[in-house]
Protein backbone atom coordinates (compact mmCIF):
# COMPACT_ATOMS: atom_id res chain seq x y z
CA UNK A 1 0.00 0.00 0.00
CA UNK A 2 2.83 2.35 0.83
CA UNK A 3 4.68 1.79 -2.45
CA UNK A 4 1.86 2.96 -4.76
CA UNK A 5 1.43 6.08 -2.61
CA UNK A 6 5.13 6.89 -2.98
CA UNK A 7 4.87 6.39 -6.75
CA UNK A 8 1.82 8.67 -6.94
CA UNK A 9 3.58 11.38 -4.91
CA UNK A 10 6.66 11.09 -7.12
CA UNK A 11 4.67 11.36 -10.34
CA UNK A 12 2.76 14.40 -8.98
CA UNK A 13 6.04 16.14 -8.10
CA UNK A 14 7.46 15.34 -11.54
CA UNK A 15 4.33 16.74 -13.19
CA UNK A 16 4.68 19.94 -11.16
CA UNK A 17 8.33 20.17 -12.19
CA UNK A 18 7.25 20.02 -15.83
CA UNK A 19 4.88 22.93 -15.20
CA UNK A 20 7.78 24.95 -13.74
CA UNK A 21 9.99 24.08 -16.73
CA UNK A 22 7.25 25.42 -19.04
CA UNK A 23 7.85 28.86 -17.47
CA UNK A 24 11.01 29.03 -19.61
CA UNK A 25 8.71 30.07 -22.48
CA UNK A 26 8.04 33.24 -20.47
CA UNK A 27 11.49 33.70 -18.99
CA UNK A 28 11.61 37.50 -19.24
CA UNK A 29 8.21 37.93 -17.61
CA UNK A 30 9.22 35.43 -14.92
CA UNK A 31 12.55 37.20 -14.36
CA UNK A 32 10.68 40.51 -14.09
CA UNK A 33 8.41 39.02 -11.43
CA UNK A 34 11.46 37.67 -9.59
CA UNK A 35 13.24 41.06 -9.77
CA UNK A 36 10.14 42.83 -8.39
CA UNK A 37 10.01 40.22 -5.64
CA UNK A 38 13.64 40.89 -4.66
CA UNK A 39 13.03 44.64 -4.53
CA UNK A 40 9.92 44.03 -2.42
CA UNK A 41 12.01 41.93 -0.02
CA UNK A 42 14.57 44.74 0.28
CA UNK A 43 11.80 47.25 1.03
CA UNK A 44 10.38 44.92 3.68
CA UNK A 45 13.81 44.32 5.24
CA UNK A 46 14.63 48.05 5.43
CA UNK A 47 11.39 49.03 7.22
CA UNK A 48 12.24 47.54 10.69
CA UNK A 49 15.65 49.23 10.53
CA UNK A 50 13.87 52.55 9.95
CA UNK A 51 11.82 51.84 13.10
CA UNK A 52 15.01 51.08 15.01
CA UNK A 53 16.67 54.28 13.78
CA UNK A 54 13.61 56.41 14.59
CA UNK A 55 13.26 54.97 18.12
CA UNK A 56 16.93 54.82 19.20
CA UNK A 57 18.18 57.97 17.49
CA UNK A 58 14.99 59.98 17.39
CA UNK A 59 12.51 59.20 20.20
CA UNK A 60 15.07 57.98 22.79
CA UNK A 61 17.31 61.03 22.18
CA UNK A 62 14.36 63.39 21.68
CA UNK A 63 15.55 64.31 18.17
CA UNK A 64 12.39 65.31 16.29
CA UNK A 65 14.24 65.73 13.02
CA UNK A 66 15.34 62.09 13.03
CA UNK A 67 11.74 61.07 13.81
CA UNK A 68 10.48 63.04 10.76
CA UNK A 69 13.25 61.66 8.54
CA UNK A 70 12.51 58.07 9.59
CA UNK A 71 8.77 58.63 9.05
CA UNK A 72 9.44 60.04 5.56
CA UNK A 73 11.59 57.07 4.65
CA UNK A 74 8.92 54.71 5.98
CA UNK A 75 6.39 56.36 3.62
CA UNK A 76 8.84 55.93 0.73
CA UNK A 77 9.35 52.28 1.70
CA UNK A 78 5.57 51.74 1.87
CA UNK A 79 5.12 53.21 -1.63
CA UNK A 80 7.95 51.04 -2.92
CA UNK A 81 6.37 47.96 -1.34
CA UNK A 82 3.06 48.74 -3.03
CA UNK A 83 4.69 49.21 -6.45
CA UNK A 84 6.90 46.14 -6.25
CA UNK A 85 4.06 44.02 -4.87
CA UNK A 86 1.84 45.06 -7.79
CA UNK A 87 4.71 44.38 -10.21
CA UNK A 88 5.38 40.87 -8.96
CA UNK A 89 1.66 40.00 -8.89
CA UNK A 90 0.98 41.38 -12.35
CA UNK A 91 3.97 39.70 -13.98
CA UNK A 92 3.35 36.39 -12.19
CA UNK A 93 -0.26 36.44 -13.36
CA UNK A 94 0.88 37.18 -16.92
CA UNK A 95 3.23 34.19 -16.82
CA UNK A 96 0.50 31.96 -15.37
CA UNK A 97 -1.96 32.96 -18.09
CA UNK A 98 0.67 32.13 -20.70
CA UNK A 99 1.35 28.68 -19.23
CA UNK A 100 -2.40 27.96 -18.97
CA UNK A 101 -2.83 29.09 -22.59
CA UNK A 102 -0.06 26.75 -23.74
CA UNK A 103 -1.43 23.82 -21.72
CA UNK A 104 -4.96 24.31 -23.07
CA UNK A 105 -3.65 24.35 -26.63
CA UNK A 106 -1.38 21.37 -25.97
CA UNK A 107 -4.07 19.19 -24.42
CA UNK A 108 -6.65 20.17 -27.07
CA UNK A 109 -4.20 19.37 -29.88
CA UNK A 110 -3.41 16.04 -28.24
CA UNK A 111 -7.11 15.21 -27.95
CA UNK A 112 -7.44 15.84 -31.71
CA UNK A 113 -4.63 13.38 -32.42
CA UNK A 114 -5.63 10.65 -29.99
CA UNK A 115 -7.04 7.50 -31.54
CA UNK A 116 -10.67 6.38 -31.45
CA UNK A 117 -9.71 3.70 -28.94
CA UNK A 118 -8.62 6.35 -26.41
CA UNK A 119 -11.93 8.21 -26.73
CA UNK A 120 -13.79 4.90 -26.42
CA UNK A 121 -12.19 4.40 -22.99
CA UNK A 122 -12.31 8.01 -21.74
CA UNK A 123 -15.25 9.94 -20.39
CA UNK A 124 -15.89 13.28 -22.06
CA UNK A 125 -16.49 14.86 -18.66
CA UNK A 126 -13.04 13.71 -17.48
CA UNK A 127 -11.39 15.43 -20.43
CA UNK A 128 -13.47 18.58 -19.91
CA UNK A 129 -12.45 18.75 -16.24
CA UNK A 130 -8.79 18.43 -17.16
CA UNK A 131 -8.99 21.16 -19.79
CA UNK A 132 -10.89 23.53 -17.48
CA UNK A 133 -10.68 22.91 -13.72
CA UNK A 134 -7.28 21.18 -13.65
CA UNK A 135 -5.57 23.78 -15.81
CA UNK A 136 -7.16 26.53 -13.70
CA UNK A 137 -5.62 24.92 -10.59
CA UNK A 138 -2.22 25.02 -12.31
CA UNK A 139 -2.73 28.64 -13.36
CA UNK A 140 -3.63 29.63 -9.79
CA UNK A 141 -0.54 27.85 -8.51
CA UNK A 142 1.78 29.75 -10.87
CA UNK A 143 0.03 33.12 -10.52
CA UNK A 144 -0.40 33.07 -6.74
CA UNK A 145 1.01 30.12 -4.81
CA UNK A 146 4.37 29.89 -6.59
CA UNK A 147 5.17 33.58 -6.17
CA UNK A 148 4.13 33.31 -2.50
CA UNK A 149 6.47 30.37 -1.92
CA UNK A 150 9.42 32.00 -3.73
CA UNK A 151 8.77 35.26 -1.89
CA UNK A 152 8.56 33.39 1.39
CA UNK A 153 11.85 31.57 0.80
CA UNK A 154 13.69 34.76 -0.22
CA UNK A 155 12.24 36.61 2.76
CA UNK A 156 13.14 33.81 5.17
CA UNK A 157 16.76 33.70 4.00
CA UNK A 158 17.27 37.47 3.99
CA UNK A 159 15.56 38.03 7.36
CA UNK A 160 17.46 35.09 8.90
CA UNK A 161 20.77 36.69 7.88
CA UNK A 162 19.73 40.06 9.33
CA UNK A 163 18.60 38.47 12.61
CA UNK A 164 21.84 36.51 12.96
CA UNK A 165 23.83 39.71 12.48
CA UNK A 166 21.73 41.60 15.05
CA UNK A 167 21.79 38.89 17.80
CA UNK A 168 22.63 35.30 16.93
CA UNK A 169 21.27 33.83 20.17
CA UNK A 170 17.87 35.51 19.82
CA UNK A 171 17.94 34.67 16.10
CA UNK A 172 18.34 30.94 16.82
CA UNK A 173 15.28 31.06 19.11
CA UNK A 174 13.30 32.80 16.37
CA UNK A 175 14.41 30.49 13.56
CA UNK A 176 13.30 27.31 15.37
CA UNK A 177 9.87 27.97 13.87
CA UNK A 178 11.23 27.39 10.35
CA UNK A 179 12.28 23.69 10.47
CA UNK A 180 9.27 22.74 12.60
CA UNK A 181 6.82 24.42 10.21
CA UNK A 182 8.69 23.09 7.18
CA UNK A 183 8.44 19.52 8.47
CA UNK A 184 4.71 19.91 9.16
CA UNK A 185 4.17 21.28 5.62
CA UNK A 186 6.11 18.45 4.00
CA UNK A 187 4.05 15.90 5.95
CA UNK A 188 0.84 17.65 4.90
CA UNK A 189 1.66 17.57 1.17
CA UNK A 190 2.97 14.01 1.21
CA UNK A 191 0.00 12.56 3.07
CA UNK A 192 -2.73 14.43 1.22
CA UNK A 193 -1.61 14.32 -2.42
CA UNK A 194 -3.99 11.43 -3.15
CA UNK A 195 -6.78 13.24 -1.31
CA UNK A 196 -6.58 16.30 -3.55
CA UNK A 197 -6.51 14.03 -6.61
CA UNK A 198 -9.70 12.36 -5.37
CA UNK A 199 -11.38 15.78 -5.14
CA UNK A 200 -10.67 16.42 -8.83
CA UNK A 201 -11.90 12.94 -9.76
CA UNK A 202 -15.12 13.44 -7.79
CA UNK A 203 -15.60 16.73 -9.62
CA UNK A 204 -15.15 14.89 -12.93
CA UNK A 205 -17.77 12.32 -11.92
CA UNK A 206 -20.19 15.09 -11.00
CA UNK A 207 -19.57 16.78 -14.35
CA UNK A 208 -20.22 13.46 -16.09
CA UNK A 209 -23.72 13.23 -14.64
CA UNK A 210 -24.37 16.89 -15.43
CA UNK A 211 -23.26 16.44 -19.03
CA UNK A 212 -25.31 13.27 -19.53
CA UNK A 213 -28.36 14.98 -18.06
CA UNK A 214 -28.01 18.06 -20.27
CA UNK A 215 -27.57 15.93 -23.39
CA UNK A 216 -30.41 13.59 -22.46
CA UNK A 217 -32.84 16.04 -20.87
CA UNK A 218 -35.59 15.04 -23.32
CA UNK A 219 -35.26 11.37 -22.36
CA UNK A 220 -35.27 12.28 -18.66
CA UNK A 221 -38.52 14.22 -19.03
CA UNK A 222 -40.10 11.65 -21.33
CA UNK A 223 -39.64 8.88 -18.73
CA UNK A 224 -40.37 11.15 -15.73
CA UNK A 225 -36.93 10.48 -14.23
CA UNK A 226 -36.28 13.97 -12.84
CA UNK A 227 -36.34 12.82 -9.20
CA UNK A 228 -34.05 9.85 -9.94
CA UNK A 229 -31.56 12.14 -11.74
CA UNK A 230 -31.69 14.63 -8.86
CA UNK A 231 -30.96 11.79 -6.46
CA UNK A 232 -28.02 10.56 -8.59
CA UNK A 233 -26.58 14.07 -8.85
CA UNK A 234 -27.08 14.72 -5.12
CA UNK A 235 -25.29 11.49 -4.23
CA UNK A 236 -22.21 12.47 -6.24
CA UNK A 237 -22.44 16.05 -4.96
CA UNK A 238 -22.41 14.66 -1.41
CA UNK A 239 -19.33 12.61 -2.29
CA UNK A 240 -17.59 15.76 -3.60
CA UNK A 241 -18.45 17.68 -0.41
CA UNK A 242 -17.19 14.75 1.68
CA UNK A 243 -13.89 14.72 -0.23
CA UNK A 244 -13.55 18.50 0.20
CA UNK A 245 -14.29 18.20 3.92
CA UNK A 246 -11.49 15.64 4.21
CA UNK A 247 -9.07 18.22 2.80
CA UNK A 248 -10.37 20.78 5.29
CA UNK A 249 -9.84 18.32 8.15
CA UNK A 250 -6.32 17.68 6.86
CA UNK A 251 -5.66 21.43 6.96
CA UNK A 252 -7.19 21.62 10.45
CA UNK A 253 -4.87 18.86 11.67
CA UNK A 254 -1.75 20.69 10.46
CA UNK A 255 -2.12 24.46 10.67
CA UNK A 256 -3.01 24.84 14.38
CA UNK A 257 0.35 23.29 15.24
CA UNK A 258 2.11 25.82 12.99
CA UNK A 259 0.25 28.70 14.66
CA UNK A 260 1.02 27.27 18.10
CA UNK A 261 4.73 27.03 17.26
CA UNK A 262 4.83 30.62 16.01
CA UNK A 263 3.05 31.92 19.11
CA UNK A 264 5.44 30.06 21.44
CA UNK A 265 8.41 31.52 19.58
CA UNK A 266 6.91 35.03 19.89
CA UNK A 267 6.61 34.57 23.66
CA UNK A 268 10.22 33.29 23.87
CA UNK A 269 11.54 36.24 21.86
CA UNK A 270 9.59 38.72 23.99
CA UNK A 271 10.89 37.16 27.24
CA UNK A 272 14.53 36.78 26.20
CA UNK A 273 14.62 40.09 24.34
CA UNK A 274 13.00 41.92 27.28
CA UNK A 275 15.65 40.53 29.60
CA UNK A 276 18.36 41.72 27.18
CA UNK A 277 16.90 45.24 27.16
CA UNK A 278 16.67 45.33 30.96
CA UNK A 279 20.32 44.23 31.14
CA UNK A 280 21.30 47.03 28.72
CA UNK A 281 22.59 44.48 26.16
CA UNK A 282 19.81 45.39 23.72
CA UNK A 283 18.14 48.69 22.89
CA UNK A 284 14.36 49.17 22.74
CA UNK A 285 14.67 50.06 19.06
CA UNK A 286 16.50 46.79 18.40
CA UNK A 287 13.80 44.82 20.25
CA UNK A 288 11.06 46.55 18.25
CA UNK A 289 12.97 45.86 15.01
CA UNK A 290 13.52 42.26 16.10
CA UNK A 291 9.81 41.80 16.78
CA UNK A 292 9.04 43.36 13.38
CA UNK A 293 11.39 40.88 11.74
CA UNK A 294 9.72 38.11 13.72
CA UNK A 295 6.39 39.11 12.14
CA UNK A 296 8.10 39.18 8.73
CA UNK A 297 9.55 35.71 9.27
CA UNK A 298 6.24 34.27 10.48
CA UNK A 299 4.32 35.76 7.57
CA UNK A 300 6.16 33.77 4.85
CA UNK A 301 5.80 30.58 6.92
CA UNK A 302 2.04 31.15 7.04
CA UNK A 303 2.02 32.00 3.33
CA UNK A 304 3.74 28.69 2.60
CA UNK A 305 1.19 27.02 4.85
CA UNK A 306 -1.75 28.55 3.01
CA UNK A 307 -0.10 27.78 -0.32
CA UNK A 308 0.46 24.12 0.60
CA UNK A 309 -3.11 22.97 -0.22
CA UNK A 310 -2.99 24.86 -3.52
CA UNK A 311 0.39 23.26 -4.32
CA UNK A 312 -1.00 19.81 -3.51
CA UNK A 313 -4.05 20.46 -5.70
CA UNK A 314 -1.88 21.84 -8.52
CA UNK A 315 0.40 18.79 -8.34
CA UNK A 316 -2.58 16.43 -8.62
CA UNK A 317 -4.04 18.50 -11.45
CA UNK A 318 -0.72 18.67 -13.30
CA UNK A 319 -0.45 14.88 -13.15
CA UNK A 320 -3.97 14.53 -14.58
CA UNK A 321 -3.24 17.02 -17.38
CA UNK A 322 0.03 15.35 -18.36
CA UNK A 323 -1.69 11.96 -18.35
CA UNK A 324 -3.58 13.20 -21.42
CA UNK A 325 -0.62 15.09 -22.93
CA UNK A 326 1.57 11.97 -22.61
CA UNK A 327 -1.10 9.49 -23.72
CA UNK A 328 0.14 7.19 -26.46
CA UNK A 329 -1.24 7.84 -29.93
CA UNK A 330 -1.97 4.30 -31.03
CA UNK A 331 -2.72 5.12 -34.67
CA UNK A 332 0.18 7.06 -36.15
CA UNK A 333 2.22 7.42 -39.34
CA UNK A 334 5.03 5.03 -39.98
CA UNK A 335 8.46 6.69 -40.33
CA UNK A 336 8.50 5.96 -44.08
CA UNK A 337 4.80 6.63 -44.74
CA UNK A 338 3.96 7.98 -48.20
CA UNK A 339 1.06 10.22 -49.33
CA UNK A 340 -2.05 8.53 -50.68
CA UNK A 341 -2.76 10.16 -54.02
CA UNK A 342 -4.61 7.88 -56.45
CA UNK A 343 -7.00 4.97 -56.01
CA UNK A 344 -7.44 2.26 -58.60
CA UNK A 345 -10.38 0.75 -56.74
CA UNK A 346 -8.84 -2.49 -55.51
CA UNK A 347 -9.33 -2.69 -51.74
CA UNK A 348 -8.23 -5.99 -50.24
CA UNK A 349 -8.94 -7.48 -46.81
CA UNK A 350 -6.48 -10.31 -46.11
CA UNK A 351 -7.62 -12.53 -43.22
CA UNK A 352 -8.51 -9.47 -41.16
CA UNK A 353 -9.34 -10.00 -37.49
CA UNK A 354 -10.02 -7.18 -35.06
CA UNK A 355 -10.76 -6.83 -31.37
CA UNK A 356 -11.73 -3.50 -29.81
CA UNK A 357 -9.42 -2.42 -26.95
CA UNK A 358 -10.68 -3.89 -23.70
CA UNK A 359 -13.10 -6.29 -25.45
CA UNK A 360 -12.99 -10.01 -24.75
CA UNK A 361 -14.28 -11.17 -28.14
CA UNK A 362 -13.27 -10.33 -31.69
CA UNK A 363 -15.52 -8.00 -33.68
CA UNK A 364 -14.14 -9.40 -36.97
CA UNK A 365 -12.79 -12.90 -37.59
CA UNK A 366 -10.65 -13.76 -40.64
CA UNK A 367 -12.50 -11.48 -43.08
CA UNK A 368 -11.16 -11.63 -46.65
CA UNK A 369 -12.40 -9.96 -49.84
CA UNK A 370 -11.24 -7.76 -52.71
CA UNK A 371 -13.16 -5.00 -54.49
CA UNK A 372 -13.00 -4.07 -58.16
CA UNK A 373 -12.63 -0.57 -59.69
CA UNK A 374 -15.81 1.57 -59.52
CA UNK A 375 -17.63 -1.20 -57.70
CA UNK A 376 -20.55 -0.45 -55.39
CA UNK A 377 -20.33 -2.74 -52.38
CA UNK A 378 -23.24 -3.10 -49.96
CA UNK A 379 -22.52 -4.44 -46.48
CA UNK A 380 -25.44 -6.13 -44.79
CA UNK A 381 -25.92 -7.99 -41.53
CA UNK A 382 -27.70 -8.14 -38.22
CA UNK A 383 -26.93 -5.60 -35.48
CA UNK A 384 -23.47 -6.21 -34.02
CA UNK A 385 -22.29 -8.29 -36.97
CA UNK A 386 -19.27 -6.05 -37.65
CA UNK A 387 -20.49 -3.84 -40.51
CA UNK A 388 -19.34 -0.51 -39.03
CA UNK A 389 -16.11 -2.11 -37.81
CA UNK A 390 -15.07 -2.86 -41.41
CA UNK A 391 -15.77 0.76 -42.33
CA UNK A 392 -13.70 2.02 -39.38
CA UNK A 393 -10.67 -0.05 -40.39
CA UNK A 394 -10.33 1.31 -43.95
CA UNK A 395 -9.50 4.93 -42.88
CA UNK A 396 -7.45 3.53 -39.97
CA UNK A 397 -9.63 4.79 -37.15
CA UNK A 398 -8.40 1.50 -35.69
CA UNK A 399 -5.64 -0.85 -36.84
CA UNK A 400 -6.29 -4.51 -37.52
CA UNK A 401 -5.40 -7.02 -34.81
CA UNK A 402 -4.32 -9.58 -37.42
CA UNK A 403 -4.13 -9.61 -41.19
CA UNK A 404 -3.82 -6.62 -43.51
CA UNK A 405 -5.92 -4.11 -45.46
CA UNK A 406 -4.49 -3.02 -48.80
CA UNK A 407 -5.41 -0.38 -51.34
CA UNK A 408 -4.15 -1.29 -54.82
CA UNK A 409 -1.79 -3.78 -53.20
CA UNK A 410 -0.33 -1.38 -50.64
CA UNK A 411 -0.97 -1.71 -46.89
CA UNK A 412 -3.07 1.21 -45.59
CA UNK A 413 -0.48 1.58 -42.81
CA UNK A 414 2.05 2.63 -45.45
CA UNK A 415 0.09 5.82 -46.19
CA UNK A 416 0.10 9.02 -44.14
CA UNK A 417 -3.07 9.32 -42.10
CA UNK A 418 -3.86 12.83 -43.32
CA UNK A 419 -3.68 11.93 -47.01
CA UNK A 420 -5.54 8.63 -46.54
CA UNK A 421 -8.46 10.15 -44.66
CA UNK A 422 -8.56 13.18 -46.95
CA UNK A 423 -9.42 10.84 -49.84
CA UNK A 424 -12.04 8.85 -47.95
CA UNK A 425 -15.50 10.38 -47.73
CA UNK A 426 -17.47 8.88 -44.84
CA UNK A 427 -20.97 9.44 -43.49
CA UNK A 428 -21.15 8.06 -39.98
CA UNK A 429 -24.07 6.18 -38.51
CA UNK A 430 -24.40 8.84 -35.81
CA UNK A 431 -24.75 12.33 -37.26
CA UNK A 432 -22.84 15.20 -35.65
CA UNK A 433 -23.51 18.82 -36.54
CA UNK A 434 -21.58 21.81 -35.22
CA UNK A 435 -22.74 25.23 -34.06
CA UNK A 436 -22.93 27.60 -37.00
CA UNK A 437 -24.96 27.92 -40.18
CA UNK A 438 -26.25 25.13 -42.39
CA UNK A 439 -23.84 26.28 -45.10
CA UNK A 440 -20.89 26.09 -42.69
CA UNK A 441 -21.91 22.58 -41.64
CA UNK A 442 -22.14 21.34 -45.23
CA UNK A 443 -18.82 23.03 -46.10
CA UNK A 444 -17.15 21.82 -42.87
CA UNK A 445 -14.42 19.84 -44.65
CA UNK A 446 -14.13 22.40 -47.47
CA UNK A 447 -14.65 25.86 -45.92
CA UNK A 448 -13.79 27.71 -49.14
CA UNK A 449 -16.49 25.97 -51.18
CA UNK A 450 -18.75 28.31 -53.11
CA UNK A 451 -22.47 28.53 -52.44
CA UNK A 452 -23.13 26.92 -55.83
CA UNK A 453 -21.06 23.88 -54.81
CA UNK A 454 -22.89 23.66 -51.49
CA UNK A 455 -26.29 23.84 -53.24
CA UNK A 456 -25.26 21.14 -55.72
CA UNK A 457 -24.42 18.56 -53.04
CA UNK A 458 -27.48 19.59 -51.01
CA UNK A 459 -29.67 18.77 -54.02
CA UNK A 460 -28.00 15.38 -54.36
CA UNK A 461 -28.67 14.71 -50.67
CA UNK A 462 -32.33 15.76 -51.11
CA UNK A 463 -32.03 18.55 -48.52
CA UNK A 464 -31.95 21.64 -50.76
CA UNK A 465 -35.72 22.14 -50.88
CA UNK A 466 -35.99 22.04 -47.10
CA UNK A 467 -33.12 24.52 -46.62
CA UNK A 468 -34.57 26.86 -49.25
CA UNK A 469 -37.89 26.89 -47.40
CA UNK A 470 -36.24 28.30 -44.27
CA UNK A 471 -36.37 32.12 -43.77
CA UNK A 472 -32.55 32.41 -43.72
CA UNK A 473 -31.90 29.56 -46.14
CA UNK A 474 -28.33 28.31 -46.02
CA UNK A 475 -27.46 30.96 -43.42
CA UNK A 476 -29.86 29.40 -40.89
CA UNK A 477 -28.14 28.87 -37.55
CA UNK A 478 -28.05 25.23 -36.47
CA UNK A 479 -29.12 24.62 -32.87
CA UNK A 480 -26.87 22.81 -30.39
CA UNK A 481 -26.04 19.35 -31.82
CA UNK A 482 -28.57 19.96 -34.61
CA UNK A 483 -31.56 20.32 -32.28
CA UNK A 484 -34.48 21.64 -34.32
CA UNK A 485 -33.71 19.32 -37.23
CA UNK A 486 -35.14 15.85 -37.64
CA UNK A 487 -32.88 12.81 -37.71
CA UNK A 488 -33.41 12.44 -41.44
CA UNK A 489 -32.60 16.10 -42.10
CA UNK A 490 -29.38 15.82 -40.10
CA UNK A 491 -28.40 12.69 -42.01
CA UNK A 492 -28.96 14.39 -45.34
CA UNK A 493 -26.85 17.36 -44.27
CA UNK A 494 -24.12 14.89 -43.28
CA UNK A 495 -24.37 13.22 -46.70
CA UNK A 496 -24.06 16.61 -48.43
CA UNK A 497 -21.04 17.46 -46.25
CA UNK A 498 -19.28 14.26 -47.31
CA UNK A 499 -20.13 14.66 -51.00
CA UNK A 500 -18.40 18.05 -51.00
CA UNK A 501 -15.04 16.48 -50.08
CA UNK A 502 -12.40 15.31 -52.55
CA UNK A 503 -13.04 11.65 -51.86
CA UNK A 504 -11.77 8.70 -53.86
CA UNK A 505 -13.33 6.08 -51.60
CA UNK A 506 -16.88 6.68 -50.37
CA UNK A 507 -18.30 5.05 -47.23
CA UNK A 508 -21.97 5.46 -46.30
CA UNK A 509 -22.42 3.83 -42.89
CA UNK A 510 -26.18 3.34 -42.57
CA UNK A 511 -26.50 6.97 -43.64
CA UNK A 512 -30.22 6.85 -44.49
CA UNK A 513 -31.44 4.92 -41.44
CA UNK A 514 -33.42 7.96 -40.21
CA UNK A 515 -34.78 8.81 -43.67
CA UNK A 516 -38.11 7.50 -44.92
CA UNK A 517 -37.99 4.78 -47.59
CA UNK A 518 -39.12 7.10 -50.41
CA UNK A 519 -36.49 9.75 -49.67
CA UNK A 520 -33.83 7.05 -49.20
CA UNK A 521 -34.65 5.70 -52.67
CA UNK A 522 -34.39 9.22 -54.14
CA UNK A 523 -31.04 9.80 -52.44
CA UNK A 524 -29.81 6.43 -53.66
CA UNK A 525 -30.87 7.23 -57.23
CA UNK A 526 -29.02 10.57 -57.11
CA UNK A 527 -25.95 8.97 -55.58
CA UNK A 528 -25.70 5.98 -57.94
CA UNK A 529 -24.37 7.89 -60.90
CA UNK A 530 -22.24 10.23 -58.78
CA UNK A 531 -20.66 7.38 -56.84
CA UNK A 532 -19.71 5.42 -59.94
CA UNK A 533 -18.38 8.53 -61.62
CA UNK A 534 -16.30 10.03 -58.79
CA UNK A 535 -15.45 7.20 -56.36
CA UNK A 536 -13.06 4.40 -57.22
CA UNK A 537 -15.07 2.19 -54.88
CA UNK A 538 -18.13 2.77 -52.68
CA UNK A 539 -19.22 0.97 -49.53
CA UNK A 540 -22.83 1.26 -48.40
CA UNK A 541 -23.75 -0.13 -45.00
CA UNK A 542 -27.50 -0.61 -44.79
CA UNK A 543 -30.24 -2.24 -42.78
CA UNK A 544 -32.82 -2.24 -45.58
CA UNK A 545 -32.25 -4.68 -48.44
CA UNK A 546 -34.40 -2.47 -50.68
CA UNK A 547 -31.69 0.23 -50.64
CA UNK A 548 -28.87 -2.12 -51.74
CA UNK A 549 -30.54 -4.25 -54.41
CA UNK A 550 -28.64 -2.43 -57.16
CA UNK A 551 -25.22 -2.98 -55.56
CA UNK A 552 -22.61 -4.79 -57.66
CA UNK A 553 -21.99 -7.07 -54.71
CA UNK A 554 -23.50 -7.53 -51.28
CA UNK A 555 -21.31 -8.65 -48.38
CA UNK A 556 -23.29 -10.51 -45.75
CA UNK A 557 -21.79 -10.48 -42.24
CA UNK A 558 -22.76 -12.61 -39.28
CA UNK A 559 -21.06 -12.48 -35.88
CA UNK A 560 -17.91 -10.87 -37.28
CA UNK A 561 -17.51 -13.27 -40.22
CA UNK A 562 -18.11 -12.72 -43.93
CA UNK A 563 -20.55 -15.58 -44.53
CA UNK A 564 -21.70 -14.78 -48.07
CA UNK A 565 -21.20 -12.38 -50.96
CA UNK A 566 -22.81 -11.84 -54.33
CA UNK A 567 -25.58 -9.93 -56.07
CA UNK A 568 -29.08 -9.66 -54.68
CA UNK A 569 -30.32 -12.43 -56.97
CA UNK A 570 -27.38 -14.71 -56.17
CA UNK A 571 -27.77 -14.34 -52.41
CA UNK A 572 -31.51 -15.01 -52.61
CA UNK A 573 -30.70 -18.45 -54.01
CA UNK A 574 -27.54 -19.29 -52.06
CA UNK A 575 -27.76 -17.69 -48.59
CA UNK A 576 -30.36 -18.84 -46.04
CA UNK A 577 -29.44 -15.92 -43.74
CA UNK A 578 -30.05 -13.40 -46.55
CA UNK A 579 -33.43 -15.03 -47.15
CA UNK A 580 -34.32 -14.74 -43.47
CA UNK A 581 -33.38 -11.02 -43.41
CA UNK A 582 -35.33 -10.36 -46.64
CA UNK A 583 -38.39 -12.24 -45.38
CA UNK A 584 -38.42 -10.36 -42.07
CA UNK A 585 -38.24 -7.01 -43.87
CA UNK A 586 -41.01 -7.96 -46.31
CA UNK A 587 -43.28 -8.98 -43.41
CA UNK A 588 -42.48 -5.75 -41.58
CA UNK A 589 -43.35 -3.74 -44.68
CA UNK A 590 -46.66 -5.61 -45.09
CA UNK A 591 -47.60 -4.80 -41.48
CA UNK A 592 -46.98 -1.12 -42.14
Amino acid sequence: MQQPELQENSSSVQALQRVLISLSNYRWISLGALFSLLLLTVANAVTPQLFRWGIDQGIAKENLQIVFYSAAWMVAAAIARGLFNFGQSYLAESASQGVAYDLRNKIFSKIQNLSFSYHDRSQTSQLLTRVTSDIEQIRTFIGTSLIQVVSAVVTLVSIAVILLVMDWQLALITLTVVPVSGWLMAQFITRNDRLFRQVQEQLSNLNAVLQENLFGIRVVKAFVRESAERSRYTTLNDALVTANMKTIRAIRNTFPFIFLTSNLVTVAVFGYGGAQVIGDRFSIGELVAFNSYLALILQPILLIGFAAPAIAQAAASAERVYEVVDAAVEIRDRPDAIPFSTCGGRITFENVSFRYPGATTEALKNVSFETKPNELIAVLGMTGSGKSTIMNLIPRFYDVTRGAIRIDGRDVRDFTLTSLRAHIGIVFQETTLFSGTLRENIAYAKPNASLEQVIEVAKTAQIHDFISSLPDGYETIVGERGIGLSGGQKQRIAIARTLLTDYSILILDDSTSAVDAKTATQIQAELDGLMRQKACVTFVVAQRISTVKNADRIFLLDKGRLVAQGTHEELMHTSPLYGVILESQVKQKEKQ
